[in-house]
C-alpha cells in the first residue's frame, strides 16, 4: 500500500519532530512529478500487485493541490490494481481545508479524511504551536463529514502541560458531540529538539505525572467505547465498522510503500522468490530526494533486508497493538516452521505475563488483554527476549 509523504508546512508545532520543512515556496510541479515518479519507480521494484490503500502523510498534505493527489493516484492505478473501493485518505490541518479544496481532494479520489484537531481548546492550541483555533477545527470537521460522511477521522492529544484529568475529559466529551466514527488518542511525547520540550525542560511548563497520564488514557478508553467505539488499536477507535484499512495492515506486517522525502517502506522485491523483505528509507531532505528521483527514479537513502527475526520482532511490536493481537495464521506465514505455541507457550515471560492478566494465547493467537494494551511497550522487551532466545 503506497504512503505519498507531503514534507512541507506552513509552520512548525511546537511538538513536532518529524520530517517536514517551512520553506517561502514550494515548487509543486517538481514535487508532484517526483513523487509519480518514485511510486512507479518503487511499484515496480516490488512484489505488490494489488493495492488495498493509499495514505497521504506529511507534512501537511492538505497544502498539495487536488491536482497532486490525482496525478499520484493516477501512477499509482497505472503501476498497480487499484480497485474501486481502496481506501484513499489525506491527513489534513483545518486551517487548509476550506471546503471548496475538501471538493476537490474528493474529485480527485481522496475518499476519507483524517484531521489534525489535536484540541479543543484554544489556549491548548495556542501552547501547541497550532495555527488553527477550536472554532476552525470544529468548522473543518462539520465540512469535511457533510464530504465524507463516515469517513472523518480525528486526531486529539492528551497529556499536555497543566492540562487536568477533568479538561481532558471535557476535551473528550466536546470531541464526541463533534467527531464522525474514527478517533485516534495520542499522548503528547515531549521530543528532544522541539520547542515545547525546551519550555518543559527549563521549568515553564510542567510535565504531568505517569499517573496522571495512565489516568487520562484510561477515562478515554472508558468514555469511547461506552459512546460504541471499538478500541482496536492501542491509539484508534472505531465505531460502525469505520476501521482504517490502512492503518490495520500496518499493524498486520503487510506490505506497504513509502513515497517521498523521509518515508518508511516494507516491501518484497520482485523476481527474489518471495522472501527478501526490505526496510526502505527515502532521503530525508526535500530538494535532495528530488535530484535523486530525476536522476535514478527514487531517493531510497537506506536498504536493508531484514532478517526472519527482524521480520518477527516487528510483526509481534505491531501486532500486540491491535485487539486482535497477531493469529496464528499471520505468524505462520511469517514463520512456518516456528508457531506461535512453541515461541510463547513454553514456561518462560509470555507465560508469566499470561498467569498475570496482561496477554492471552489461545486458538486465535497472541494478543494484549485491555490491561496489557494500555502498558504494552513495558511488556515488549520480555516478550523480545524470550524470541530472541527461541
Amino acid at each position: 500500500d503506497p504512503c505519498p509523504q507531503w514534507p512541507y508546512c506552513r509552520k512548525r508545532c511546537s511538538y513536532c519532530n518529524f520530517n517536514t520543512y517551512v520553506v517561502p515556496a514550494v515548487d509543486e510541479a517538481v514535487l508532484r512529478s517526483c513523487l509519480v515518479r518514485e511510486a512507479q519507480t518503487l511499484l515496480r521494484l516490488s512484489q505488490v500487485h494489488s493495492i488495498t490503500s493509499v495514505f497521504f502523510g506529511g507534512g501537511t498534505p492538505s497544502l498539495a493541490s487536488p491536482g497532486t493527489v490525482a496525478a499520484v493516484l493516477e501512477a499509482v492505478a497505472g503501476a498497480a490494481h487499484l480497485p474501486a473501493g481502496a481506501e484513499v485518505t489525506l491527513e489534513a490541518n483545518p486551517s487548509s481545508t476550506s471546503t471548496s479544496r475538501l471538493a476537490g481532494f474528493r474529485a480527485a479520489g481522496v475518499n476519507r479524511l483524517s484531521i489534525g484537531v489535536q484540541s479543543l481548546d484554544d489556549t491548548e492550541l495556542r501552547m501547541l504551536g497550532r495555527e488553527h483555533t477550536a472554532a476552525e477545527a470544529r468548522k473543518a470537521v462539520e465540512a469535511a463529514r457533510e464530504l465524507f460522511p463516515g469517513r472523518t477521522s480525528i486526531d486529539l492529544l492528551f497529556g499536555l502541560p497543566r492540562q487536568s484529568r477533568d479538561a481532558w475529559a471535557q476535551r473528550l466529551e466536546a470531541a464526541l458531540r463533534l467527531c464522525d466514527d474514527h478517533i485516534s488518542l495520542y499522548q503528547l511525547t515531549l521530543e528532544k529538539g522541539t520547542a515545547l520540550a525546551a519550555q518543559v525542560r527549563g521549568g515553564a511548563l510542567p510535565a504531568p505525572s505517569q499517573d496522571l497520564l495512565a489516568d487520562m488514557y484510561q477515562t478515554a478508553r472508558t468514555v469511547l467505547v461506552a459512546a460504541g467505539f471499538r478500541h482496536y488499536e492501542v491509539s484508534n477507535f472505531a465505531r460502525k465498522g469505520a476501521l482504517s484499512t490502512h492503518n490495520l495492515s500496518y499493524w498486520r506486517a503487510d506490505q506497504y510503500i513509502g513515497v517521498g522525502p523521509g518515508a518508511h517502506g516494507r516491501f518484497v522485491l520482485s523476481g527474489e522468490g518471495g522472501c527478501s523483505r526490505e526496510a526502505r528509507v527515502q532521503t530525508l531532505e526535500p530538494v535532495a530526494w528530488m535530484r535523486e528521483v530525476q536522476s535514478q527514479g527514487h531517493g531510497t537513502r537506506s536498504r536493508v533486508v531484514l532478517s526472519l527475526l527482524e521480520q518477527l520482532e516487528e510483526l509481534l511490536t505491531l501486532g500486540l497493538r491491535t485487539d486482535e493481537g497477531i493469529t496464528h495464521e499471520r505468524w505462520g506465514h511469517f514463520s512456518p516452521q516456528l508457531s506461535l505455541q512453541a515461541v510463547f507457550g513454553e514456561p518462560g515471560e509470555a507465560r508469566a505475563l499470561q498467569q498475570e492478566g496482561w496477554l492471552v494465547l489461545d486458538s486465535g493467537g497472541l494478543r494484549c488483554t485491555w490491561a496489557g494494551l494500555a502498558v504494552l511497550d513495558s511488556l515488549l522487551p520480555d516478550l523480545l527476549w524470550q524470541l530472541q532466545r527461541v
